[in-house]
C-alpha cells in the first residue's frame, strides 16, 4: 500500500517550512565536494536544486585510499569493531567473512526505525549532500563506487523517505541516515520529480541507477554522523541570519512609527561596550532612521519634543540582550556549524596514512546540538522584542494612534486579534527554547549511555526561527498601518521603500478583514529576504557617505 501519494513530498515540503520550491537542476552548474570547505548557505542552496555536486579528484583519491585499508583489513582477518563485529552491545560478537555485506545489509533494515513526516524534498537533498561531504574526507573507508553512485542519486534527485523522528543524536543520527541508505539499496520508498512515490528499486531504475550493494564496513560508515541536525541547522541558522537582520529594519519602521529618538543609537555609546553585534545593529538603525543622509519628516515633527528616552524595546535595540547578541550568537553557531559540515564523524575512523582504523566518539552531536539550542534562545528574543513593539503600537496609551490602528474602533477590531497571534507565537517560543541537550537517555543496553539529543534541538529551533519570522510580520503589519496615521509626513527614503514593498502585497487596513493572508504575504516577503532587498542599498550608500566599511555579516 503507497504511503504517500506522488504529490504529497512537495505538499509535505510545504507544511514543514522547508526552504523553498525545488528547482529543476542546470547540468552544467556544479558544486564540487571535498569534505573541507562546504558552507551552511552552500547546503542551503543544494536544498533548493541550485546545483549538481561533484568530488573533487583530491576528494576520490583519499575515499580510494582509504577504502583499500578495509580491504587490507579484511584479507589479514585483523578484528575491526564494525568491520567484522557486530554493533554496540555486540561489539565483542565476531562475524565470520562470508556474513560481512549480509551485517551491513541488516544494519540499514534493522535502523530504519523511524517515525513521523518524512523530511520535505529540500531537506532530504541537503541530508544526502552533506554525508557525501562527510564521506569526501576519506575518514570513512566507503568505496568510490557507493560514493558515486549517491552522487548520481542526488543529481537525478532521487531522494529516500526519511522519517523526522527517531534520532537521539548519538551514535550520531543512526535512524534518518539508515532510511536515507535504504532507499539507495532499493529498499523501501523513494521520490523523484519524474516518478514521483514508488518502490525505491523502480525509482532508481527509472533513472538508470543500480541499487547499492553494501560491502564490509559500508553500513556504518553511511549511518554514522550528525548529518540530519547538522543539515537542518544549515537553514535554521541562514534562515535566522535573514531574519536578524531584517528584525533591525522592522524594529526601526515601528520605531518611527511611535516616534522614537535614535539617541540611543548613537556610536558613541556603543563604543564603549563594543559587542561586535551590538555596534553593528547601532549603525544599521543609524543608517536606516533620521541623518542628514536620509532625513525624515517623522522625525523632523517631533525634534523639539520633550522625551529624554524611550522604552527598553526600542532603546535596547542594539544593546541590552536583544538584536545585538542575537546577531553574535548566529555568528556563534554558524562558526560551529561550518567546522561541523566538514568533520568527519564515522566510527571507526579510517587514517589511510598510517593504515589503521581508530574508534573514538566524533559521532555525538553534543556540538551541533548545543549551538542549536543555542540559536533558538539568542534568535527568540527577537520575537520577544519584537512582541512588545507591536503591543505598543496598538495600545493607544502608548502610540497614541487609533486603538488597534483601525478607524471606527469597536466597530472595527484592527490588529487586536493578530497581536494576539504575536503573543501565541512567543509564549510557544518560550516552551521551544528549553534546551534539548540537557537531557539524555542511556540506549543500546547502556553502551551508548549519554546522548545529545541534536535532532530534536534541530527540529525545534526550525520552529523557533520559523515563530520569529510571523511574529515579525505581525509587527511589520502594524508598523506600516501605524505610518498611515502620520501621512503626509514622510520617513526616511529606505523606510519608505520598505514600505513600499509591504504596500505591493498589502493594501493599507481600512475596516476589518481577514488577517491570516496579510500576515503570509509578509512572512514570504521575510522568507525571501525582500525587506532587506529594499533597505540595504540605502544602508549601504549611508555606509559610504560617511567612509565607513561595507554592511558586514552578509554572504
Amino acid at each position: 500500500m503507497n504511503v504517500l501519494e506522488h504529490n504529497d513530498f512537495i505538499n509535505v515540503g510545504k507544511e514543514e517550512t522547508a526552504i523553498g520550491k525545488h528547482q529543476c537542476l542546470d547540468p552544467k552548474k556544479y558544486l564540487s565536494l571535498d569534505g573541507n570547505s562546504l558552507t551552511t548557505a552552500d547546503l542551503v542552496r543544494l536544498g533548493k536544486g541550485l546545483f549538481n555536486i561533484k568530488l573533487t579528484c583530491e576528494a576520490e583519491g583519499k575515499v580510494s585510499e582509504a577504502r583499500e585499508v578495509i580491504e587490507i583489513i579484511i584479507k589479514e582477518n585483523r578484528v575491526v569493531y564494525a568491520v567484522n563485529t557486530g554493533f554496540g552491545k555486540f561489539a565483542h560478537t565476531l562475524i565470520p567473512n562470508d556474513k560481512l555485506m549480509e551485517l551491513q545489509a541488516n544494519l540499514i533494515r534493522s535502523h530504519s526505525a523511524g517515525v513521523g513526516t518524512p523530511l520535505s524534498v529540500e531537506r532530504t537533498l541537503m541530508l544526502l549532500a552533506l554525508r557525501i561531504n562527510v564521506l569526501a574526507k576519506g575518514y570513512s573507508g566507503v568505496s568510490m563506487e557507493t560514493v558515486q553512485a549517491m552522487v548520481k542519486a542526488f543529481n537525478a534527485s532521487c531522494l529516500s523517505l526519511v522519517p523526522e523522528k527517531g534520532t537521539v543524536g548519538a551514535s550520531g543520527d543512526l535512524v534518518p541516515l539508515a532510511h536515507l541508505t535504504l532507499g539507495l539499496m532499493g529498499e523501501g520508498r523513494m521520490w523523484s520529480p519524474q516518478r514521483g512515490w514508488d518502490h525505491a528499486k523502480t525509482v532508481l531504475e527509472c533513472h538508470g541507477l543500480t541499487p547499492l550493494v553494501l560491502k564490509p564496513k559500508e553500513g556504518i560508515g553511511l549511518i554514522n554522523g550528525t548529518q540530519m541536525m547538522s543539515s537542518l541547522a544549515a537553514e535554521a541558522v541562514e534562515r535566522a541570519v535573514g531574519v536578524a537582520r531584517q528584525a533591525d529594519i522592522i524594529a526601526a519602521l515601528s520605531l518611527e512609527a511611535l516616534r522614537g529618538t535614535t539617541k540611543a543609537f548613537h556610536s558613541d555609546i556603543h563604543a564603549v561596550r563594543p559587542h561586535p553585534g551590538q555596534i553593528e545593529v547601532a549603525l544599521r538603525l543609524r543608517s536606516l532612521l533620521h541623518s542628514e543622509v536620509f532625513p525624515s519628516q517623522i522625525s523632523e515633527s517631533h525634534r523639539t519634543c520633550d522625551r529624554v528616552q524611550d522604552a527598553y524595546t526600542l532603546r535596547c535595540i542594539p544593546s541590552g540582550r536583544v538584536h545585538g547578541v542575537a546577531n553574535d550568537t548566529i555568528a556563534f553557531v554558524k562558526n560551529i556549524l561550518s567546522t561541523e559540515l566538514n568533520s568527519a564523524t564515522d566510527n571507526p575512523l579510517v587514517f589511510a596514512e598510517r593504515g589503521e582504523t581508530i574508534s573514538g566518539g566524533n559521532f555525538h552531536g553534543e556540538y551541533p546540538a548545543k549551538a542549536l539550542d543555542y540559536l533558538a534562545i539568542g534568535v527568540h528574543e527577537l520575537a520577544s522584542m519584537s512582541e512588545r513593539r507591536t503591543e505598543r503600537l496598538v495600545n493607544p496609551s502608548l502610540s497614541e494612534l487609533p486603538a488597534f490602528l483601525v478607524q471606527d474602533g469597536g466597530l472595527n477590531s484592527g490588529f487586536m486579534i493578530a497581536h494576539c497571534t504575536a503573543a501565541a507565537l512567543v509564549s510557544e517560543n518560550k516552551v521551544l527554547c528549553h534546551p534539548s541537550s540537557v537531557d539524555s537517555l542511556s540506549t543500546s543496553a547502556a553502551t551508548e549511555d549519554h546522548v545529545s539529543m541534536g535532532g530534536w534541538a534541530a527540529r525545534k529551533a526550525l520552529r523557533v526561527v520559523e515563530h520569529v519570522e510571523q511574529v515579525l510580520a505581525i509587527e511589520l503589519l502594524a508598523a506600516c498601518q501605524a505610518l498611515e496615521f502620520l501621512r503626509p509626513l514622510k520617513s526616511t527614503t529606505p523606510l519608505e521603500k520598505v514600505h513600499e514593498l509591504v504596500r505591493s502585497v498589502v493594501r493599507p487596513w481600512d475596516r476589518d478583514r481577514q488577517m491570516s493572508p496579510d500576515i503570509e504575504a509578509v512572512h514570504t516577503l521575510l522568507r525571501a529576504e525582500k525587506v532587506w532587498e529594499a533597505a540595504r542599498p540605502y544602508m549601504d550608500q549611508y555606509r559610504d557617505r560617511l567612509g565607513l566599511k561595507p554592511l558586514p555579516l552578509d554572504d
